[in-house]
């Protein structure tokens, strides 16, 4: 049976400058999305902030004239970035669809979907679970020597990083499939290399979270969940695909 042949509009190879034309055009649409979506989240921002502040028991100072004001931007631009995700991840599928088979484009809606919903998800695990458990452990080193005066700019930037952390790492099952359909791994590749995922997970949660064994194990657990239900849904993945080209 002859491999499934692309698209003749993809056949077509671009040069380096048309990519890179085609990279421009993307890049200022996404702009674009988190631009109306900063101008939206600025309006808001007070409240942004009082709602990432509840995770946080103490009062929170500010040290320079300015640090407010450059955390409401900050805080915008955080949101922003959330409220355009579907957008962002769109213009990222759009940008590698030209390379991909016409039975793979369809793909594109699930795709964005449950990427905006991975990444909504681990957002919100790090500030209800993650955030918490990184501050009251933090805090305890506070002493009768050391009393913590946290600023609202040094707060925000900890709980803002972590929050993206997790949101980012939450792509990781969409990341394994699509690398399986491309044809890089494969279901049995990846169980064989179950222990060197864990392996990576565990050091990866160490260099993302605070250095605390609570906040690194809320961080590897899920994404080793997430590996193991990868596994699963390219095993489906597969026999679905086999199916369909039986049925040919």
């Amino acid at each position: 049976m002859p491999d499934e042949k692309k698209n003749p509009e993809n056949e077509k190879r671009m040069s380096f400058t048309q990519h890179l034309g085609e990279f421009r055009w993307r890049l200022i649409i996404s702009t674009i999305a988190i631009a109306v979506g900063f101008a939206v989240s600025y309006a808001f921002a007070d409240s942004i902030v009082i709602f990432l502040q509840k995770p946080f028991p103490n009062d929170l100072i500010f040290l320079a004239p300015t640090e407010a004001f450059f955390v409401n931007l900050k805080i915008a631009l955080f949101s922003a970035i959330f409220l355009a995700m579907p957008v962002i991840l769109l213009e990222l599928w759009e940008f590698v669809a030209p390379g991909l088979y016409e039975h793979e484009k369809r793909y594109s809606l699930p795709f964005v979907v449950f990427s905006t919903l991975l990444f909504l998800t681990g957002g919100v695990f790090a500030y209800a679970l993650v955030l918490p458990v990184a501050i009251k452990f933090l805090m305890h080193f506070a002493s009768d020597l050391i009393q913590p005066m946290i600023s609202i700019g040094n707060y925000f930037t900890f709980a803002i990083k972590l929050i993206l952390a997790f949101g980012l790492v939450f792509q990781f099952p969409l990341i394994l499939i699509f690398f399986t359909k491309i044809g890089i791994l494969n279901a049995v590749t990846l169980t064989r290399n179950r222990k060197y995922a864990i392996l990576g997970t565990f050091a990866l949660a160490a260099i993302l979270t605070p250095p605390d064994i609570f906040s690194q194990l809320l961080m590897a657990a899920p994404i080793l969940v997430l590996y193991e239900l990868s596994i699963l849904a390219i095993k489906i993945f597969d026999k679905k695909s086999r199916k369909e080209e039986g049925g040919k």
